[in-house]
Protein backbone atom coordinates (compact mmCIF):
# COMPACT_ATOMS: atom_id res chain seq x y z
CA UNK A 1 0.00 0.00 0.00
CA UNK A 2 1.44 3.28 -0.60
CA UNK A 3 0.72 7.01 0.27
CA UNK A 4 -0.65 7.81 4.18
CA UNK A 5 -3.03 5.10 4.18
CA UNK A 6 0.26 2.74 5.20
CA UNK A 7 0.87 5.46 7.73
CA UNK A 8 -0.66 5.24 11.40
CA UNK A 9 -2.17 8.38 12.07
CA UNK A 10 -2.33 11.48 13.64
CA UNK A 11 1.22 11.73 14.32
CA UNK A 12 1.93 13.45 17.40
CA UNK A 13 2.26 17.06 16.79
CA UNK A 14 5.70 18.84 14.84
CA UNK A 15 6.93 21.51 16.25
CA UNK A 16 8.80 24.33 14.67
CA UNK A 17 10.33 27.17 16.29
CA UNK A 18 7.28 29.20 15.28
CA UNK A 19 4.36 27.06 14.57
CA UNK A 20 3.19 23.25 15.27
CA UNK A 21 1.51 20.97 13.07
CA UNK A 22 -1.15 18.93 15.17
CA UNK A 23 -4.49 17.13 14.43
CA UNK A 24 -7.91 19.27 14.24
CA UNK A 25 -9.90 20.30 17.70
CA UNK A 26 -12.78 21.43 18.62
CA UNK A 27 -11.60 24.60 19.26
CA UNK A 28 -10.60 25.50 15.26
CA UNK A 29 -14.59 25.21 14.12
CA UNK A 30 -14.09 28.69 14.06
CA UNK A 31 -11.26 29.46 12.31
CA UNK A 32 -12.43 26.68 9.46
CA UNK A 33 -15.59 28.05 8.83
CA UNK A 34 -13.41 31.59 8.46
CA UNK A 35 -11.32 29.72 5.75
CA UNK A 36 -13.42 28.15 3.63
CA UNK A 37 -15.75 31.44 4.04
CA UNK A 38 -13.08 34.08 3.21
CA UNK A 39 -13.22 35.60 -0.34
CA UNK A 40 -9.38 36.07 -0.21
CA UNK A 41 -8.71 32.36 0.79
CA UNK A 42 -11.20 31.18 -2.18
CA UNK A 43 -10.25 33.17 -4.76
CA UNK A 44 -8.48 30.53 -6.27
CA UNK A 45 -10.30 27.67 -5.19
CA UNK A 46 -13.27 27.92 -6.56
CA UNK A 47 -14.96 30.88 -4.39
CA UNK A 48 -15.89 31.56 -0.71
CA UNK A 49 -18.76 29.19 0.31
CA UNK A 50 -21.50 31.15 2.29
CA UNK A 51 -21.16 31.34 6.41
CA UNK A 52 -24.73 29.85 7.00
CA UNK A 53 -23.82 26.82 5.20
CA UNK A 54 -20.75 26.10 6.98
CA UNK A 55 -22.05 27.00 10.73
CA UNK A 56 -24.83 24.09 9.26
CA UNK A 57 -22.71 21.96 7.99
CA UNK A 58 -18.71 22.05 9.46
CA UNK A 59 -19.09 19.27 12.03
CA UNK A 60 -18.01 19.80 15.77
CA UNK A 61 -14.55 18.95 15.43
CA UNK A 62 -13.44 19.51 12.04
CA UNK A 63 -10.75 18.32 9.46
CA UNK A 64 -10.42 14.69 11.75
CA UNK A 65 -8.98 12.80 8.75
CA UNK A 66 -5.81 11.76 7.42
CA UNK A 67 -3.76 13.87 5.75
CA UNK A 68 -4.74 16.96 7.18
CA UNK A 69 -2.66 18.92 9.28
CA UNK A 70 -4.01 22.00 11.53
CA UNK A 71 -1.12 25.23 10.92
CA UNK A 72 -1.08 26.36 14.47
CA UNK A 73 0.82 29.52 15.68
CA UNK A 74 0.61 30.61 19.50
CA UNK A 75 -2.24 28.01 19.86
CA UNK A 76 -4.58 29.26 17.78
CA UNK A 77 -5.29 27.89 14.16
CA UNK A 78 -4.19 30.03 11.61
CA UNK A 79 -4.05 27.14 8.16
CA UNK A 80 -4.36 23.69 7.56
CA UNK A 81 -2.13 21.64 5.33
CA UNK A 82 -3.40 18.41 3.53
CA UNK A 83 -1.77 15.62 1.62
CA UNK A 84 -4.50 13.83 -0.11
CA UNK A 85 -4.26 11.18 -2.73
CA UNK A 86 -5.27 13.25 -5.87
CA UNK A 87 -8.48 11.74 -7.68
CA UNK A 88 -6.10 9.75 -10.72
CA UNK A 89 -9.16 11.41 -13.16
CA UNK A 90 -8.09 14.44 -13.25
CA UNK A 91 -5.45 15.99 -15.65
CA UNK A 92 -1.90 15.81 -14.00
CA UNK A 93 -0.35 13.23 -12.98
CA UNK A 94 3.53 11.59 -12.85
CA UNK A 95 2.66 8.15 -12.27
CA UNK A 96 1.00 6.50 -15.59
CA UNK A 97 -2.13 5.59 -13.04
CA UNK A 98 -1.98 8.72 -11.36
CA UNK A 99 -3.24 9.17 -7.85
CA UNK A 100 -0.24 11.08 -6.15
CA UNK A 101 -0.25 12.25 -2.97
CA UNK A 102 -1.20 15.98 -3.14
CA UNK A 103 -0.37 19.11 -0.78
CA UNK A 104 -2.84 21.87 -0.29
CA UNK A 105 -2.52 24.51 1.97
CA UNK A 106 -4.69 27.20 3.11
CA UNK A 107 -3.81 30.18 5.12
CA UNK A 108 -6.22 33.35 6.73
CA UNK A 109 -5.19 36.05 5.97
CA UNK A 110 -4.11 37.90 8.93
CA UNK A 111 -1.44 35.14 8.57
CA UNK A 112 -0.23 36.39 4.89
CA UNK A 113 3.09 37.53 4.09
CA UNK A 114 4.88 35.97 7.35
CA UNK A 115 6.11 32.90 5.96
CA UNK A 116 3.52 30.45 7.83
CA UNK A 117 2.40 28.72 4.73
CA UNK A 118 6.09 28.02 3.67
CA UNK A 119 6.97 26.92 7.12
CA UNK A 120 3.84 25.16 7.74
CA UNK A 121 4.38 23.29 3.83
CA UNK A 122 8.16 22.71 4.42
CA UNK A 123 7.87 20.62 7.30
CA UNK A 124 4.59 18.76 6.53
CA UNK A 125 6.87 17.88 2.97
CA UNK A 126 9.76 16.80 5.45
CA UNK A 127 6.78 14.64 7.36
CA UNK A 128 5.85 13.55 4.70
CA UNK A 129 9.19 12.27 3.17
CA UNK A 130 10.32 10.76 6.84
CA UNK A 131 6.82 8.89 6.39
CA UNK A 132 7.13 7.46 3.08
CA UNK A 133 10.40 7.58 1.09
CA UNK A 134 10.35 7.92 -2.81
CA UNK A 135 6.45 9.16 -2.87
CA UNK A 136 5.88 12.18 -5.27
CA UNK A 137 4.23 15.01 -3.93
CA UNK A 138 2.32 16.80 -6.24
CA UNK A 139 0.71 20.21 -6.20
CA UNK A 140 -1.45 22.11 -8.62
CA UNK A 141 -2.35 25.93 -8.84
CA UNK A 142 -3.66 28.22 -10.74
CA UNK A 143 -1.20 30.22 -12.91
CA UNK A 144 -2.83 33.12 -11.70
CA UNK A 145 -2.20 32.96 -8.53
CA UNK A 146 1.14 34.38 -7.77
CA UNK A 147 1.38 33.95 -4.30
CA UNK A 148 1.13 30.20 -4.76
CA UNK A 149 3.15 29.92 -7.19
CA UNK A 150 6.04 31.33 -5.66
CA UNK A 151 5.30 29.25 -2.91
CA UNK A 152 5.50 26.16 -5.17
CA UNK A 153 9.20 27.23 -6.38
CA UNK A 154 10.62 27.99 -2.83
CA UNK A 155 9.36 24.62 -1.63
CA UNK A 156 11.10 22.54 -4.71
CA UNK A 157 8.01 21.54 -6.89
CA UNK A 158 9.11 21.45 -10.16
CA UNK A 159 6.74 22.07 -13.15
CA UNK A 160 5.12 18.68 -15.35
CA UNK A 161 2.51 20.66 -17.21
CA UNK A 162 0.08 23.09 -17.71
CA UNK A 163 -3.62 22.62 -18.06
CA UNK A 164 -7.21 24.06 -18.76
CA UNK A 165 -9.65 23.17 -15.49
CA UNK A 166 -11.97 24.99 -13.53
CA UNK A 167 -12.45 27.28 -16.14
CA UNK A 168 -8.78 28.53 -15.66
CA UNK A 169 -4.69 27.87 -16.82
CA UNK A 170 -3.43 25.29 -13.94
CA UNK A 171 0.23 24.75 -13.01
CA UNK A 172 1.20 21.27 -12.31
CA UNK A 173 4.32 20.00 -10.32
CA UNK A 174 6.17 17.48 -8.54
CA UNK A 175 7.82 17.74 -5.30
CA UNK A 176 10.89 15.43 -4.91
CA UNK A 177 13.01 15.84 -1.63
CA UNK A 178 16.75 16.59 -2.62
CA UNK A 179 18.73 13.33 -1.60
CA UNK A 180 22.50 14.06 -0.66
CA UNK A 181 25.25 11.92 -2.14
CA UNK A 182 28.36 10.86 -0.23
Amino acid sequence: MTGLGAVAWPPPPIRTERLVLRRSEARDRAAFIELFSSPEVGAYVGGPRPRDELERAVPEIPGRRPGLFVIDVDGAMIGMITLDRRDAGRQGRVRPDGGETELGYMVLPEAWGFGYAAEACTTALDWFHNALPGEPVVLCTQTANDRAMRLAAKLGFTEVERFEEYGAEQWFGVWSPVTLSG
